[in-house]
């Protein structure tokens, strides 16, 4: 089998929950569903749904980074919405840090997330040239 490298975040969710942060397996790195919670447990941009969006695509791109991939490696996002009218907002922000790579992107709306604070929560997919 290929070597797996996981990438921790250090929360302590990781352990009660049985996850980790991202998975890099030869080539493909996958990120974990990501949200604006930032090391003391404290979500990020409370109401904003662009700032919450920019917060989380910086946390993604550290654990990218520790899996020796980059924003410009990813090929498919996932962002999963409680508020569907906010698209535009979340998706300028999505724009932002993905404008020249461009990967696939699903936005759907769920009816919540862990938090009633939390409005957006992002999963990625990297493909890093070997």
């Amino acid at each position: 089998m290929t070597h797996r490298q996981r990438i921790s975040s250090g929360t302590q969710w990781e352990d009660i929950v049985g996850y980790s942060r991202a998975v890099r397996v030869g080539n493909v790195v996958e990120v974990a569903g990501t949200t604006a919670v930032d090391e003391q447990g404290q979500v990020v941009g409370v109401g904003d749904p662009a700032a919450q969006t920019t917060y989380i695509l910086n946390k993604i791109r550290r654990a990218l980074n520790a899996a020796s991939a980059t924003l410009a490696d990813v090929v498919r996002t996932r962002m999963f919405v409680t508020d569907i009218a906010q698209w535009e907002a979340i998706g300028r922000a999505h724009g932002a840090f993905f404008g020249d790579t461009r990967p696939v992107a699903t936005m759907v709306q769920v009816s919540a997330l862990i938090s009633p604070d939390l409005l957006v929560e992002i999963e990625a997919t990297a493909i890093v040239d070997c």
